[in-house]
């Protein structure tokens, strides 16, 4: 499949990627680029070259190869996405020091809370069967909302088990390890079950994952001096849960931050509840500038990028309410257009149109782009993508096209590459 972003030459071009660069976009309402901070050294390994070095010749992959020999720097276009997730076990000390050292500016601490109501980092309340060694605990194992169940070959029956931070104290909490999101739907044995790490992904450094409070990643972040980005996770509980609401959940997580001495201005509170983001717009003003908006109207019978119609509420509505920033999957921003070129969607044009801000999520997350473009996250430009070397491609037409002000990724070293080298 033969198809790249075409490249305009001339004086235009050239001006216009001056402009760009200096830290202008098209946008005039929404100038969001994030510089790069030369005072902290990064460390992007090789998988930024690598992906260079699978992409179809243009001058975009001329550019970034040209920067091979350079020195990097901390960017906060660069987020870390569970930290640095792709090959360490997510929400885990190590994966945030991995995102840290490769120049995420941001890193995420998804929080949700503990059967004593004490905020910690997990992707999902119920996740600690996939992504800690729970299972392997017979004492914290009995207390999980579903035990392990094994598969059932013959009945067509999947391996399963559901456990909860709300089933365990904080206490408790601690003594789990982090490993690589994952597991096997065929295991007849918990060992088994365990034993499900993508094979796009590596358990090399899934040995001893240390899980964070929310707390302890405040501190780790505070001290890498590092920006933060939490977010506040749907309960798996009934709320209120213990007399614990949703707007008492939704003001702990923000108290965390006060508590630890860290301004507002580094942290990036996010939700999928717009009520959770209006909570913080009416009732912590200090951080209403910087509440994300995570959207996920991708669930609304008929949704449409392309068409503004079937989404609710408008993007002018949501500027009305104070929204700022708003945080969609990659494949909302952007659409497939003349000549197979990547380019922005209508709804990212909307967006930029009603003056939001926008973050995009989460850049190589998926497996292969090779093998079957890229999934999900990269539905609507799935038949243009083959290749590996397609993340830069997609990089940078949100950068550029569209003029997002971050990009989440699992690998944060090639948005880091990416910024240093377009001299963000």
């Amino acid at each position: 499949m033969t198809r790249k972003k075409s490249v305009t030459l001339g004086i235009i071009s050239v001006l216009t990627s001056m402009l760009w660069i200096s830290g202008c976009n098209s946008n005039d309402n929404n100038d969001t680029t994030a510089e790069v901070d030369k005072s902290v050294s990064a460390q992007v390994g090789p998988r930024p070259l690598f992906l260079v070095g699978q992409m179809q010749d243009s001058e975009l992959k001329d550019q970034l190869a040209q920067c091979a020999s350079n020195s990097f720097y901390r960017t906060d276009f660069s987020i870390g996405h569970r930290g640095a997730s792709m090959q360490f076990p997510e929400h885990t000390k190590e994966a945030y020091q991995a995102a840290i050292d490769s120049g995420a500016g941001i890193v995420e601490c998804d929080v949700t809370f503990t059967a004593d109501k004490e905020l910690v980092c997990r992707h999902s309340q119920c996740d600690l069967a996939t992504t800690t060694n729970i299972l392997a605990i017979p004492a914290l194992a009995n207390k999980c909302s579903v035990p392990f169940s094994p598969a059932d070959a013959v009945n067509g029956v999947s391996a399963t088990a559901t456990c909860c931070t709300s089933d365990i104290s904080l206490a408790e909490f601690t003594t789990l390890k982090g490993k690589m999101d994952g597991f096997n739907p065929n295991a007849t044995t918990v060992e088994e079950f365990i034993d499900g790490t993508p094979n796009w992904r590596t358990d090399l450094y899934a040995g001893n994952g240390t899980l964070m409070t929310h707390a302890e990643s405040i501190a780790l972040f505070k001290a890498a001096g590092v920006k933060m980005t939490p977010e506040l996770k749907s309960a798996s509980v009934s709320m209120p849960y213990d007399g614990f609401t949703q707007q008492d959940y939704a003001q702990k997580m923000l108290d965390e931050y006060a508590a630890a001495g860290v301004d507002a201005s580094q942290v990036f509170p996010q939700s999928f509840n717009l009520d959770d983001v209006k909570y913080w717009i009416a009732n912590a003003p200090e951080f209403a500038d910087q509440a994300v908006y995570l959207d996920d109207r991708y669930d609304l019978s008929g949704f449409d990028p392309q068409n503004s119609a079937t989404w609710s509420p408008s993007m002018d509505t949501l500027a009305a309410d104070g929204v700022k920033i708003i945080a969609p999957p990659l494949w909302m921003l952007v659409t497939v257009g003349d000549n197979n070129a990547i380019v922005p969607s209508e709804y990212a044009k909307a967006a930029s149109a009603a003056g939001l801000k926008m973050i995009a999520w989460s850049l190589e997350r998926s497996g292969p782009l090779s093998q079957g473009g890229g999934g999900w996250y990269y539905q609507s430009i799935a038949d243009v993508i083959d290749n590996e070397g397609d993340t830069f491609e997609l990089l940078d037409v949100l950068a550029k096209d569209v003029g997002v002000m971050g990009v989440f990724s699992d690998w944060p070293a090639t948005v880091t590459y990416y910024a240093n080298c377009m001299n963000m």
